[in-house]
């Protein structure tokens, strides 16, 4: 990194404005960038409800809400989904380079992620979607992009309506801000860089899959139970609480680590514990998603903080990892959304090996040795992709057309 690029990071970290460059909603850019909204670079259209019932491996291709928090980041090519043609809505069909925003989320800042469609074929939209059609003055991939950096994440959660389910509006949608360098070249150049960076992180993430396949099979068949355990409950070997934060309280630079409902884990500055814990996610998509964490932290008022344990918290996070998802689906409320209460898992009945918990542990530390080397390298990859993100789509470094 050159010294004027330095410069131009230490001034915006100390909330100055470069030379040459201006403040927008999406964060400090070049003034010759074009600085507007969304509704100014296309149309906002809604997706229909497809149901759920009839999805299929082959068909007409599909998206639906579902699939943009679950399947896809910031661009797919190929549906992962079909529908009868007798059941899919001309009205909600779709076609390359249109943005996709999902119109809910259980939290605030879980509304309104985007991806890109890039594929060829014409693909129909499910419910709860708005579908962005953009105009010429734009690349799409590129918008795409930006509107999933962190200063639009917090764009979008001020538009939040709603408590137990958030929801944003087309309206709100099209209000948002968006800036481009007005050269469609330097526009194709950028998004180019970064589906690079994409699809090294796909690679990593195809990688930890399979090795957590590889893991879970292994767990199945340590850790079901056996003559000589005991049957407790979970409350009644550790303390459980919650957070107390709302998910948007999230700073991008913070000194903590923030645990929220998502798999990511965020920052903020505030800590409110300081213990060896395990994370669990109460609601959404990734309900029961487990962390581990040792140290300093906050967290979302939605999340379940675990610590004080009695017996091996090791121990106890590999079984959470093999039986929540079973409890979780056999107890979980579902609304809108789904979630866990508290009594779910103060009443959750484990089992434990009364003796050789260590044992257990340490014969599957090896195998978490190399789970976790490859978890540290995505986690890297990520924060190198975020950083990259982040210089790119607001023009702090330029490319060459």
């Amino acid at each position: 990194m050159n010294q004027m690029i330095k410069q131009r990071i230490e001034q915006i970290n100390r909330g100055e404005e470069p030379s040459g460059y201006k403040l927008t909603a999406v964060g400090i850019v070049p003034k010759e960038w074009e600085d507007t909204c969304l509704k100014t670079i296309g149309t906002f259209s809604r997706g229909k409800g497809l149901p759920g019932t009839e999805m299929k491996d082959n068909g007409v291709p599909c998206v639906g809400y579902g699939d943009i928090y679950t399947k896809y980041n910031c661009k797919f090519e190929v549906a992962q989904n079909f529908v009868d043609q007798v059941i899919a809505d001309d009205s909600t069909k779709a076609h390359t380079g249109s943005l996709f925003f999902t119109c809910s989320g259980e939290t605030a800042i879980e509304i309104g992620k985007c991806i890109c469609y890039t594929g060829e074929q014409d693909i129909y939209v499910g419910g709860d979607i708005s579908i962005l059609t953009t105009n010429k003055s734009v690349v799409p991939l590129f918008v795409g992009y930006q509107q999933n950096l962190f200063t639009s994440i917090k764009q979008k959660a001020r538009y939040g309506q709603g408590n137990s389910v958030v929801h944003i509006y087309s309206n709100s949608l099209s209000k948002l801000g968006v800036s481009y360098p007005k050269d469609l070249k330097e526009q194709q150049k950028i998004a180019d860089i970064l589906s690079k960076w994409d699809k090294a992180v796909s690679l990593q993430e195809n990688l930890i899959e399979k090795l957590e396949e590889q893991k879970k099979a292994l767990m199945q068949k340590l850790l079901t139970p056996k003559d000589g355990w005991k049957k407790v409950k979970l409350g009644n070997i550790c303390n459980i609480t919650t957070g107390k934060l709302d998910a948007n309280a999230m700073e991008i630079n913070g000194q903590y680590l923030f645990f929220t409902c998502a798999k990511e884990v965020f920052r903020i500055n505030t800590f409110d514990f300081d213990t060896e814990a395990i994370l669990i996610s109460g609601n959404g998509a990734n309900v029961g998603y487990v962390h581990y964490y040792n140290g300093k932290f906050n967290a979302y008022q939605r999340t379940y903080v675990l610590d004080a344990f009695s017996d091996n918290i090791h121990l106890v996070k590999l079984i959470l990892d093999v039986y929540l998802s079973k409890q979780i689906n056999s107890e979980k409320r579902d609304g809108n959304t789904p979630y866990i209460v508290l009594s779910t898992l103060q009443q959750m009945k484990i089992y434990l090996p009364i003796t050789q918990q260590n044992e257990l542990v340490n014969f599957f530390s090896k195998f978490e040795s190399k789970f976790k080397l490859e978890t540290q390298k995505l986690t890297k990859l990520k924060d190198q992709q975020k950083a990259m993100q982040q210089l790119l789509l607001t023009g702090i470094v330029r490319v060459k057309k």
